[in-house]
C-alpha cells in the first residue's frame, strides 16, 4: 500500500474494522517494524526506528485508548513529554551545583508551554488534580496537548472522537483546526464518524482488507461505489 501525505494537509484515514488503519499506525510509528517497504517522513528514511526516535523527529502519534499516568498530576503529564530534558541525564545529579540551575530553568519553561497547552485545550481548571480522575473527553485532549509538547510536524491521530460526546468532539475538532493553522501541523486522522471525515477533511483514503481501496476528496469518496460497498454497507 502506498500513500502520501502533504505538508499542512488534514487527512482522513476511514475503513471498516479490521481494514488495518491502526496496525499502519503502530508500523508508521516504529511498532512493529514494518517486514518491507519504505516509510519517508521530512525526507527521511523513517522505517523500523524505534516508536520515541520517530516520535523525536517530529512524527507523533496518539492512541484509540488514551493513555494516561493515573497517579499523576494532568499538569506532570503534560511536562513529561517534551525531548531530551537535562533532568533526564544520568551525570544531572552527580554535578548539582552546575546542573540544578539549568534544570530549574528548563523546568519552568516547560511548565509554562504545559499550562499554556492545558489552557488552550480548556484543562487549566483541572491541571492540578489527578489525570486518573478525568472524563474520556477531559483524556483525549490531554493525550493531544501531550502531543503537542513534543511540537511535532506531522500527528497520526487515531480515532480521538471515539467515546466523546457530541459537544466536546466539536470542541476538540476545533482545537484540531487551530492546532493546524497556528502551528503548522500536518495531521492524519482516522475516524469512524463520517460526518467529522467528511466535513473537516481536505482529503479522504479508505482502507480495506489491509490495502488501499480510494482516495480522494470527501465527495468523491462518499460517491465511489467501492467504498459504498465495502464500508457503508451499500446506503
Amino acid at each position: 500500500m502506498s500513500m502520501e501525505i502533504h505538508p499542512g494537509e488534514l487527512v482522513g484515514l476511514i475503513g471498516p474494522n479490521g481494514a488495518g488503519k491502526t496496525t499502519f499506525f503502530n508500523v508508521i510509528a516504529g511498532d512493529p517494524k514494518p517486514d518491507e517497504g519504505v516509510i519517508v517522513f521530512d525526507g527521511e528514511e523513517v522505517q523500523g526506528l524505534a516508536p520515541y526516535k520517530t516520535a523525536r523527529k517530529g512524527l507523533v502519534r496518539t492512541f484509540q485508548l488514551t493513555r494516561t499516568l493515573a497517579r499523576m498530576t494532568v499538569l506532570e503529564n503534560a511536562m513529561l513529554a517534551p525531548k531530551g530534558q537535562l533532568g533526564e541525564h544520568v551525570w544531572a545529579p552527580f554535578v548539582p551545583f552546575i546542573a540544578r540551575p539549568r534544570i530549574q530553568r528548563e523546568e519552568a519553561s516547560i511548565r509554562d508551554k504545559a499550562e499554556e497547552l492545558l489552557a488552550f485545550f480548556d484543562l487549566e481548571h483541572v491541571m492540578h488534580d489527578y489525570a486518573g480522575a478525568l472524563s474520556g473527553g477531559q483524556r483525549k485532549l490531554l493525550e493531544l496537548a501531550r502531543a503537542l509538547m513534543l511540537e511535532p510536524k506531522m500527528l497520526l491521530l487515531d480515532e480521538p472522537m471515539a467515546g466523546v460526546n457530541p459537544s466536546l468532539a466539536k470542541r476538540l475538532m476545533e482545537r484540531i483546526h487551530e492546532v493546524r493553522e497556528a502551528m503548522g501541523v500536518t495531521i492524519l486522522l482516522i475516524e469512524h464518524d463520517m460526518e467529522t471525515v467528511m466535513t473537516h477533511c481536505e482529503r479522504v483514503i479508505v482502507m480495506a482488507q489491509g490495502k488501499k481501496l480510494a482516495e480522494g476528496s470527501p465527495e468523491e469518496v462518499r460517491e465511489d461505489e467501492r467504498v459504498i460497498d465495502a464500508y457503508l454497507g451499500g446506503s
